[in-house]
């Protein structure tokens, strides 16, 4: 008899997946933001639209058993709220679910709730709901509610021609914080190191007055310029030498292109914006006031792709960063 073999189903892609429902749900061909960007825009008064973003955070994926649980509430609303900048929203309202263990402490729940509120309340924003589900692993899902112009929502469609590529701030801090990873045991200080996250809630605003395109880079400015030059079906191409590595990786790497590896983990949450040049002198003058840099790595053209620039020679930007299922 025959022995016949079952086909195995692809493994899911994330971005594979992102295409499909943009293919297939109706707000991916309606919507304000095109769907899959960092946050949803619904229509409210006037100008103004309600942006909606919503992340989750799991023990064994995204932080550790030890991970001090007040920093990790801290974490689960700041990368959302990052969302919310990259599309110059203010954030307004905050939902929290805790999916936990029942020999979870109550203890445990109340600390990531007081960090949620921690971290949003800084930007005026406050936890208004949410829910709790037994779970076998530990997760944080928060979704936040904000407020932006629909004039200056800086999609990730809207890249063009001749535009600059410009970062608010260092590169590879995520990766500097998991390289204690490598080594095993991690200190409570390495542990509050991975899940530190600075969303640039004041800088998304002014950004995006000036930014055709905006992403923020969660997973790495790598696959932002990939989902950028995707989105707006552009070439973008990103020039190695003019990259603010962060100086936390300094020494600690062999070579040059070990610290670019390392620089394209993710984990940033810088923002990545397609800025004209005539646009970039008031963009940096207005963030300066904040304290943000503003860096030039790289430019938009007429063509397909994300690229990357290394001694005058071109090619294809490799696919670095955090990919969640693997």
């Amino acid at each position: 008899m025959t022995k016949v073999r079952r086909r195995r189903a692809p493994r899911l892609d994330e971005r594979e997946f992102h295409r499909w429902l943009r293919r297939h749900l109706p707000a991916g061909r309606s919507g304000l933001l095109p769907l899959g960007d960092d946050a949803a825009a619904l229509p409210w008064a006037g100008r103004k639209v309600l942006l909606l973003s919503s992340d989750a955070l799991i023990e064994g994926t995204h932080f550790l058993p030890a991970t001090p649980p007040r920093a990790l509430g801290e974490a689960a609303a700041n990368v959302n709220l990052s969302d919310i900048a990259a599309k110059g929203g203010t954030p307004r309202a905050l939902l929290v679910d805790l999916l936990l263990p029942p020999t979870t402490s109550i203890g445990w729940g109340i600390a990531v709730v007081e960090g949620i509120e921690s971290a949003a309340a800084r930007w005026g924003a406050h936890v208004v709901g949410g829910d709790t589900k037994p779970s076998r692993t530990p997760a944080v899902v928060v979704t936040v509610v904000g407020v932006a112009d629909r004039e200056h929502l800086a999609p990730r469609s809207g890249a063009r021609p001749r535009d600059l590529l410009v970062v608010t701030g260092p590169v590879g801090r995520g990766g500097a914080s998991a390289l204690p990873l490598r080594r095993g045991r991690l200190t409570e200080e390495e542990l509050r190191s991975l899940v530190d996250v600075h969303p640039r809630v004041r800088e998304g605003p002014i950004l995006a007055r000036y930014a055709h395109a905006m992403i923020d880079t969660s997973d790495g400015i790598a696959d932002a310029a990939h989902l950028l030059a995707e989105a707006s079906g552009m070439r973008l191409t990103i020039d190695a030498a003019a990259i603010p590595i962060t100086p936390r990786l300094h020494g600690r790497l062999r070579g040059a292109r070990q610290e670019l590896d390392v620089a394209f983990y993710g984990g940033d949450y810088e923002l990545l914006a397609a800025l004209p040049p005539k646009r970039l002198a008031i963009a940096r003058r207005r963030l300066a006031r904040l304290g943000c840099p503003l860096t030039v790595v790289g430019v938009v053209a007429a063509g397909r792709g994300a690229h990357l620039q290394i001694g005058g020679r071109t090619s294809a930007l490799p696919r670095a960063g955090w990919r969640p299922f693997g």
